[in-house]
């Protein structure tokens, strides 16, 4: 009787680990399928946080924004870069990037300390999981912006996410996008002015 019922335990046992499993293969299955790489849960990076709120005079942070893709002509892009000793806006004509005009500030360490800490606040490392062609943003949006988050070291990229004013693809940054660009363009005074008449 005992060895009957220990027997039934276990295949009861046995049947509810099978069915556990294929639950969990068709889940991970279905996530492939509809949710792509790419696509997956916001996360953030702690090491690339450390990064972001670095104040050593070899960091700096960069925003790029990209305009509709159309002829040569007509194709426009701007970015503001801000590191501890200084804020650039650079727009560009063209997609060989030349230069249409320039702008250099100076800053200081307790400016930039509060600028990257404003960042964080705004989920500027949230992040989704893009590899491979999912991170890819030639001829993304084309009819619209792309806006592209670095974190530079020496001038050397080692956190790049992006965005678009498409609803699809979102791309790999999973922040606030407003406010992140907005603390950008008030680094800059009248930047807002000075790039919005870029495109009309």
């Amino acid at each position: 009787m005992d060895n009957y019922r220990t027997r039934r335990i276990i295949s009861i046992a046995v049947v509810v680990i099978i069915i556990g499993a294929a639950i969990f293969g068709l889940i991970f299955v279905g996530n492939l399928l509809f949710f792509p790489s790419g696509n997956g849960t916001t996360v953030s990076s702690v090491s690339h946080q450390s990064d972001l709120l670095s104040t050593s005079t070899d960091r700096s942070v960069l925003m790029n924004v990209r305009g509709p893709i159309v002829a040569d002509e007509n194709f426009h892009s701007y970015q503001i870069k801000i590191s501890p000793n200084a804020r650039n806006l650079t727009i560009y004509n063209g997609y060989l990037n030349a230069v249409a005009s320039t702008e250099s500030l100076g800053n200081n360490i307790p400016a930039y300390n509060q600028f990257v800490n404003a960042l964080d606040r705004a989920s500027f490392m949230n992040a989704n999981i893009f590899t491979g062609s999912a991170n890819n943003t030639a001829g993304v949006c084309a009819t619209g912006f792309l806006y592209t988050f670095s974190i530079l070291k020496a001038d050397k990229n080692i956190k790049q996410l992006w965005t678009t004013s498409c609803s699809t693809p979102r791309g790999s940054f999973g922040g606030k996008l407003n406010a992140t660009m907005n603390l950008f363009t008030v680094q800059i005074p009248d930047s807002q002015n000075k790039t919005s008449g870029i495109w009309q």
